[in-house]
């Protein structure tokens, strides 16, 4: 092979190399265009939490538990908002204020309050199987608190 073939040869691969970087740091693709998954799940855990902190009134003999529930579910959203938060870049020091949650529309039950931290387990399991890393891992911790609070603490 001669000189001149050799500098041709590197030089293609060179410049289709070089196109390639290119062409993968062009127009963003269709999943950076929806919402960020973790915010859904964050909005549930506050709308579980604020269900749990008004079912201490109707029930009060379960209150210790609801009241475990509410906060660890309030930890759940900070936690979640706290990684959105890092994947967009907000510093710490950036004004976040989570928003509030509303009640569902039934009336509050302690089977309801099961039914949706149920739900919110299956559906932070599912998540996780989509998800890799860190995501995956706080949303599987979500997940496996959730089974938990239904199991042990609303048996």
């Amino acid at each position: 092979m001669s000189r001149r073939t050799l500098l041709r040869w590197s030089g293609a691969a060179l410049g289709s190399a070089g196109l390639l970087t290119v062409a993968g740091c062009g127009t963003p693709s269709d999943e950076t265009d929806e919402p960020d998954p973790l915010i859904a799940q964050a909005e549930r855990a506050r709308t579980d939490a604020a269900l749990a902190g008004a079912l201490v009134a109707v029930a009060p003999d379960r209150a210790e538990a609801l009241a475990t529930i509410g906060a660890e579910r309030t930890t759940h959203a900070e936690a979640l908002d706290a990684e959105v938060a890092r994947l967009v870049g907000a510093t710490p020091t950036s004004p976040t204020t989570p928003p509030t949650a509303a009640l569902p529309a039934e009336a509050p039950t302690v089977e309801l309050l099961r039914e949706r931290l149920t739900r919110s387990q299956r559906d932070a399991a599912n998540l996780a199987r989509t998800l890799r890393g860190y995501r995956a891992g706080l949303l599987a911790s979500v997940s496996a608190a959730c089974a938990t609070e239904t199991a042990v603490l609303l048996p």
